[in-house]
């Protein structure tokens, strides 16, 4: 696998009780975007004297991940990566998402069909680096999925019925059935249903390098555009998705100013 020239590779093992075992080679890719709707200029956002956007590559470059690429449409990010010594790559302004944004760096750096790719949103300065391990070690483990995401218990009832809390319904095998806004699944009979656990999906991601390069020739799906989730463009179209289920969720990101001075106070500490 082609890795970024100016970072330096790291040993792809790690240890579970006691015993070493091989981690999937991948690297993390970063998309950044300036013209945020909800906070203006949000990747550059100033947090303890440092951008947001150099705290989450600084926090990818904690998980195992080979290689941790900003891709931006900004020379303003550019620039910020450069100080920081992350390496990060120009990318068109033209893309409607940021999974075209990574396909495009999987291009630019010839990435091999079965290169493992994450992608960590650039509004997430508190992302575990464990998480980002374990969303591409399920995707090695699921060798005939094209994507693995995340998803956790809702613990919270009232997160059920909400429109801005992502579900997702697995099969047997841990992978996505549907991804939905809606109350998924929906419990008919409350007396005599056994007891359901609803899930949160998060929005970080794996892919497989050959699927970026499908993706990007694969039409917006009806689910998608109804439910303004791209993921399901991927389920229409055939393509399997592995689901790893963590015990807790990851602190909250950077959507709202109220956000980020969250994230500040907690970063002060």
């Amino acid at each position: 696998m082609r890795r970024v020239a100016s970072l330096p590779m790291k040993s792809s093992q790690t240890k579970v009780v006691g015993m070493s075992i091989q981690s999937p080679e991948f690297l993390v890719v970063i998309p950044a975007r300036l013209g945020s709707t909800r906070l203006p200029r949000k990747p550059l956002a100033d947090i303890g004297g440092k951008p947001m956007v150099i705290w989450v590559a600084e926090r990818a470059q904690q998980s195992l991940a080979q290689s941790v690429v900003v891709a931006t449409d900004s020379v303003e990010i550019q620039a910020a990566c450069n100080a920081y010594r992350i390496e990060c790559l120009l990318t068109s302004s033209d893309h409607l998402t940021g999974t075209d944004r990574i396909a495009e760096v999987a291009q630019l750096l010839k990435l091999p069909p079965d290169t493992l790719v994450v992608n960590v949103q650039g509004d997430e300065p508190l992302i575990p680096p464990t998480l980002i391990n374990q969303v591409a070690q399920t995707l090695a483990n699921h060798p005939a999925c094209a994507i693995s995401t995340v998803a956790v218990p809702i613990t919270d009832a009232s997160e059920i019925d909400n429109p801005n809390v992502v579900k997702v319904v697995l099969n047997r095998s841990g992978e996505a059935l549907y991804f939905s806004r809606a109350t998924i699944p929906f419990v008919r009979d409350r007396v005599s249903c056994p007891p359901v656990t609803h899930l949160r999906h998060l929005g970080i991601y794996a892919y497989r390098a050959d699927f970026l390069q499908a993706y990007t020739r694969l039409e917006a799906a009806p689910p998608e555009q109804a439910e303004a989730l791209e993921q399901l463009r991927a389920l229409w179209n055939g393509y399997r998705i592995a689901v790893h289920t963590a015990s807790e969720a990851p602190p909250a990101g950077v959507d709202t100013a109220e956000d980020l001075e969250r994230i500040r106070r907690l970063l002060a500490k």
